[in-house]
């Protein structure tokens, strides 16, 4: 049997280092046991544990990442005892969590495994992976990652890693916790809210700078700042909703407004920042986990299923199927319209979502309008066709936030509009890309219209 096994071994060996330290055999024989063809149990370790492992810094972790190395100094660590599930071993199991940090950032990190280090000393991590807790990126290291404490590294002390960062807004993300940070007020306001059952007041807004926007969120009072104020603010909180990150100014964090001598030598000032944001491709959407209140122009490629006249729950908003809401169970519902679409720029494509108020504006007809054609046609999916026949191929810009899964980039569009005034500066760079035989077809005797070239 062991000359069997004996090549699959040595190339998984190669491929992923000592296999008894790392457990991997152990994965592998358990697979042979299960009567597994042993050159499908190794395609499906490397599955599993990968390859070639990729060197990665903190900057470059986003979601669903694994089989990678990473290398950072312990700024905190601590550990609490799991208990046993029902039918599990009585002994309760340990879970060693804390921060790891770089020169590029800092990231929460869990073991089931105790490390062989303590806070200040550094540690290189194989075979880590990622996953998402609490809408944020845990670096999460199993029982198949090795982990080797480092004597002699070039990172920078345990002081300097533990201070906060000083980044743009377009750089904050998922594994910052603390950011300083030198930005514009957009937009502020005032509201009370209930936090731990007690009645809270706070602020809340959108910060620019030249690079992009960010929400904000203040628990204390702001004397002196409002609209229009270029503030400094040090040690704010770094806080995830749905994959978007905002800045979370509390009590420890220090804002200070920034005089007109220093405000003269930064890159963007109020008017700049407030300006509305410019078209960006597609393709630098997917390469950031999020962006907020950014704008894409591009092609609708095709309209999803899904579209058209919808039914939500009264309770909570869900779409119902069939009069039953997953949470609530039978209820009745109340109609509502969406368009749910692909946006294609040229550079890549992106899911988009337009709620009820920008259907109407895009489509041309209103929920009632869309009801009425429902139910004149007696098919439930009438208003779907009609979508797909009016807007497919249609030329739209969007503006709204971006988020990036395993499924590629999904946009929430807040505001959509039919671009009029580039459609000649598309029509350039179209005739460009189709090489410099047709670059010169356009002359003084062309005309644009909307419709494309026409020949005077």
């Amino acid at each position: 049997m062991y000359e069997k096994i004996a090549p699959h071994l040595e190339e998984l060996t190669r491929a992923l280092g000592d296999l008894e330290k790392t457990g991997i055999r152990a994965e592998f024989d358990k697979l042979i046991a299960f009567r597994v063809p042993p050159d499908v149990a190794k395609e499906s370790i490397l599955r599993k544990f990968g390859g070639k492992r990729k060197v990665l810094k903190v900057k470059d972790l986003s979601a669903n990442l694994k089989n990678f190395e990473l290398t950072g100094r312990i700024l905190d660590l601590g550990e609490k005892s799991i208990r046993p599930q029902a039918g599990a071993p009585e002994k309760p199991s340990k879970l060693y969590t804390g921060v790891l940090a770089d020169e590029t950032g800092s990231v929460l990190f869990s073991s089931w495994k105790e490390l062989p280090g303590s806070i200040g000393d550094v540690v290189n991590i194989k075979n880590a992976y990622i996953r998402i807790w609490q809408n944020r990126i845990r670096l999460s290291i199993g029982e198949q990652s090795p982990v080797s404490k480092i004597s002699d590294s070039s990172l920078p002390p345990l002081s300097e890693l533990s201070a906060s960062y000083k980044k743009k807004l377009i750089d904050i993300g998922a594994v910052d916790f603390s950011v300083d940070t030198v930005a514009c007020v957009l937009q502020l306001s005032r509201r009370e809210a209930i936090v731990k059952g007690r009645q809270s007041r706070m602020i809340s807004g959108v910060l620019a700078d030249e690079t992009g926007r960010l929400p904000f969120t203040a628990w204390i009072e702001l004397p002196g700042i409002d609209i229009g104020s270029i503030i400094r603010i040090e040690g704010a909180q770094v806080r995830m909703f749905r994959g978007m990150p905002s800045v979370n100014i509390l009590s420890s964090t220090k804002v200070s407004s920034v005089g007109p001598e220093e405000a003269g030598k930064l890159a963007f000032t109020f008017e700049s920042a407030a300006k509305d944001p410019v078209p960006i491709k597609i393709e630098e959407l997917g390469s950031r986990d999020s962006m907020f209140d950014v704008s894409v122009a591009g092609n609708l490629v095709s309209v999803r299923p899904g579209s058209g006249i919808i039914s939500r729950c009264p309770e909570c908003s869900r779409v119902i199927q069939k009069g039953n809401c997953r949470v609530h169970g039978k209820v009745e519902g109340i109609w509502d319209m969406r368009i749910k679409a692909i946006l294609d720029d040229g550079t890549g494509s992106m899911s988009v979502m337009f709620p009820r108020e920008l259907a109407e504006t895009i489509y041309g007809k209103t929920l009632e309008e869309a009801e009425q054609l429902m139910f004149s046609d007696v098919s439930k999916d009438a208003v779907y066709e009609d979508l797909r026949r009016f807007l497919t191929g249609r030329y739209l810009a969007v503006r709204g936030n971006s988020s990036k899964s395993e499924f590629g980039v999904s946009f929430v569009a807040e505001n959509a509009w039919v671009p009029e005034d580039d459609l000649a500066v598309r029509v350039v760079e179209l005739l460009r890309r189709l090489g410099p035989d047709e670059e010169n077809v356009p002359d003084k005797n062309s005309q644009v219209s909307g419709g494309g070239i026409e020949l005077a």
